[in-house]
């Protein structure tokens, strides 16, 4: 007599306790036969630890119907009376007769009702870090948002199906995922209803999942919605809930992530004192973080992105010496794979540039994002910085050779599709 070693794996791959086993077993039993079953967590435990390794017939056809196999599979041996024929119905009244022992009713395999399993969670998640790194490459786009909603539909399917509670959390958490993905590539296309609207889904999603690193993802993108529409007291409300987020009282990671989109909060609403007090925190709050593991999606978070944060909020307080300073530290520390976020950063340096007064070292720099680009179309959001740095380009300079090639390349670029 020994541990079901079988038993304990496939319970561990499901995410199931024994308590919640007993549960699932007790349901598909209702399915079957219309009346609740009576196993208990103890069962359960006999059944692990070896005591019961020829479960009775009713215990073996709930069993099949969880694990969606044969009883044999799980390191059990079946009762004489438990046969698997194949496209044999199963008939309430020969069911409830095999377990009295008076005659011996068939119990097929239910593929349909296997249980959603971490295996599955795994499998589906992978495809979470693809539409990241696209995003990255490419920024946001409409297919990138179509895939990641259809991904989350995919999710959404799987909660049909019997799981555990770890399971059905952890779904919730992709299907937030997979939604805040959708709402951040419209965020970044400046369509920003879309993006709303999907932001509320992915808000639901988040609080079901009971995972504070995806509630924290969906306060800073609620924050960064609310910057673009140019709503500055929904933008504070949004980078102080994030602040507040258990991720953040947890973790100086998250805080930090917070506390700098409190920063540009304050900026945008022209407290340079308060926003500098949050700017410098965030900085102290980031260095104080452990190197630990945080989700693919905060790979962008790093001394790069709050330079990059800093230049923006710098550029809010007329302080552009600053931004240009913290825009080439910027430049200096992202990764190559950020290419969306190193002409963001560029777009910052030559706002700052232009508004110290030196439009021709800023028109190059600007020109500079094309080139970054690659020949990409520029995602909305960026477009939007482009046209800032046009229309101020030619309230300084507008008779210069050096604006006119300026105008000739951004028409060239706005015309890719």
């Amino acid at each position: 007599m020994g541990t079901n070693r079988t038993l304990q794996s496939r319970m561990q791959e499901l995410g199931l306790t024994q308590e919640e086993l007993a549960g699932q077993l007790n349901k598909a039993l209702l399915e079957i036969t219309g009346r609740p079953g009576d196993i208990s967590p103890r069962t359960v435990r006999n059944l692990l630890n070896g005591q019961s390794n020829r479960p009775i017939s009713r215990t073996c056809v709930a069993l099949e119907r969880v694990f969606g196999c044969p009883v044999a599979d799980l390191g059990f041996s079946a009762p004489r009376t438990m046969q698997h024929p194949p496209e044999v119905s199963v008939r309430r009244r020969d069911f409830i007769a095999s377990t009295t022992g008076t005659a011996a009713a068939a119990a097929p395999i239910i593929k349909t009702h296997r249980s959603v399993g971490m295996a599955d969670v795994a499998r589906v998640a992978a495809s979470v870090n693809q539409l990241i790194e696209a995003d990255d490459r490419q920024g946001g786009h409409t297919s990138l948002a179509s895939v990641a909603l259809e991904k989350r539909t995919e999710v959404l399917a799987l909660q049909q199906k019997s799981a555990s509670e770890r399971v059905r959390r952890a779904l919730y958490a992709l299907a937030a995922e997979f939604t805040t993905i959708a709402a951040w590539a419209h965020i970044d296309l400046r369509d920003l209803t879309t993006a709303q609207k999907h932001l509320h889904e992915s808000s639901t999603f988040a609080g079901l999942s009971q995972d504070p690193a995806t509630g924290m993802r969906v306060w800073i993108n609620m924050a960064m919605l609310a910057y673009q529409r140019q709503n500055w007291a929904e933008q504070l409300a949004a980078a102080q809930a994030a602040e507040a987020s258990l991720a953040a009282r947890r973790d100086p990671f998250f805080s930090s992530m917070g506390r700098v989109r409190v920063a540009l909060a304050h900026a945008t609403l022209s407290d340079g004192k308060a926003a500098q007090r949050s700017l410098d925190a965030a900085q102290t709050t980031f260095h104080r973080a452990a190197k630990g593991e945080h989700p693919r999606w905060t790979a962008f978070f790093g001394p790069a992105e709050l330079h990059h944060l800093a230049a923006i909020i710098f550029n809010h307080n007329g302080q552009h010496a600053h931004a240009e300073a913290m825009a080439h530290r910027a430049l200096a520390t992202l990764p190559s794979e950020f290419r969306r976020n190193r002409a963001l950063a560029t777009c910052q340096l030559a706002l700052a540039q232009l508004r110290q007064g030196e439009p021709e070292q800023a028109t190059e720099t600007a020109a500079s994002v094309f080139t970054i680009m690659d020949g990409t179309p520029l995602p909305g959001r960026m477009r939007t910085l482009i046209g800032d740095f046009h229309r101020d380009l030619y309230r300084l300079a507008p008779s210069t050779s050096y604006a006119r090639d300026w105008a000739d390349r951004m028409r060239e670029e706005w015309s890719r599709v």
